[in-house]
């Protein structure tokens, strides 16, 4: 595909930031077996990172490590210049400001060769106003993963107007061939899919606290044990169609099209006034019940490990070739 590199002959990854997410990238990709190079100007950029990767390491050990993949195969730099020499693929992990990712994005596009495809994790920015600055936009693509992306496969590719449909297609192969579920978008939409997904339920949620209408941990509740255990499967437009019994997605349309008249929610934001707030934040303190952060983290990570284990063994029929 044109010039750009095999995905057998990538050894080495830069990571752009080593935040949140940025670290969860560097822990998935050492997980893959790449050395990962990390460029972050923070001083404590290591040590935060190094935290990261060990408490990320037991679930990745746990789906399955690559061959040679090691938790200490990685290097932090300050100096851009010298993070990006050499690397065959570029993840930018930078704060959500435009401004700022416009301006990495420029220098990274300038620092790498002239075939290395640099993706980024922007939750709703499209690549099209984030490559402004750049010289030559060709090469940037939107990669935009889920927290924790080292647990969670889902990435979103776009690219922008100026981006070559060639590194998109790169990107979206690059990202599968490393192990991740892929949704090549065929158009820029501020958010993409799952974010604006995500979004319109959390603002409902948002509304109903507000209102009075459901606390937080019935909110929640509702979810993990209501229609949250049909989507890892089927998704909600599946679930839909099968509601529709025999007669499918039709049948639920016909039957159940009136009810979308029907005032069950609502998709402007509400004012996220100090009560809501507050009213949100308390929510959640008492839905933790004294568990601490960690905990909760390490109770999300062995229940995303459970369902997506139940569900490709659905999903791979028993004695089938798994690669």
């Amino acid at each position: 595909m044109s010039n750009y590199p095999e995905f057998e002959d990538i050894s080495t990854v830069a990571c752009i930031g080593a935040g949140t997410i940025g670290g969860g990238w560097a822990a998935y990709f050492l997980s893959r077996g790449l050395a990962v190079r990390v460029w972050d100007p923070a001083p404590d950029a290591e040590v935060k990172l190094r935290r990261l990767i060990d408490a990320a390491w037991p679930a990745l050990t746990t789906l399955g490590l690559a061959k040679n993949a090691s938790k200490d195969n990685f290097t932090v730099h300050t100096d851009l210049d010298e993070a990006v020499a050499g690397v065959g693929f570029v993840q930018e992990s930078a704060p959500e400001d435009l401004t700022l990712k416009q301006e990495l994005l420029a220098r990274v596009a300038a620092a790498v060769a002239s075939n290395v495809v640099v993706g980024s994790s922007t939750s709703g920015y499209g690549m099209t106003e984030m490559a402004q600055a750049a010289a030559d936009p060709s090469r940037l693509v939107v990669g935009h993963p889920f927290n924790p992306p080292y647990l969670i496969p889902l990435v979103e590719v776009v690219g922008g107007e100026q981006t070559d449909p060639q590194a998109t297609s790169w990107a979206s192969g690059w990202y599968e061939y490393i192990g991740k579920s892929v949704i090549t978008m065929d158009r820029e939409v501020p958010g993409f899919i799952a974010n604006r997904l995500q979004e319109a339920l959390w603002r409902e949620a948002l509304h109903m606290v507000d209102n009075g209408e459901a606390t937080v941990e019935q909110i929640d509740t509702a979810i993990t044990d209501g229609p949250g255990l049909r989507w890892p499967l089927q998704g909600p437009m599946l679930t839909f169609h099968l509601a529709g019994g025999e007669g499918g997605m039709a049948h639920m349309l016909d039957h159940f099209g009136p009810s979308l008249k029907s005032p069950w929610t609502r998709l402007d934001a509400p004012e996220l006034t100090a009560k809501l707030r507050q009213d949100v934040i308390d929510g959640c303190d008492i839905e933790a019940n004294g568990r601490s952060f960690t905990d909760l983290i390490a109770q999300r990570d062995a229940a995303i490990i459970a369902v997506r284990q139940v569900v490709d063994g659905i999903r791979t029929p028993t004695g089938a070739r798994q690669e």
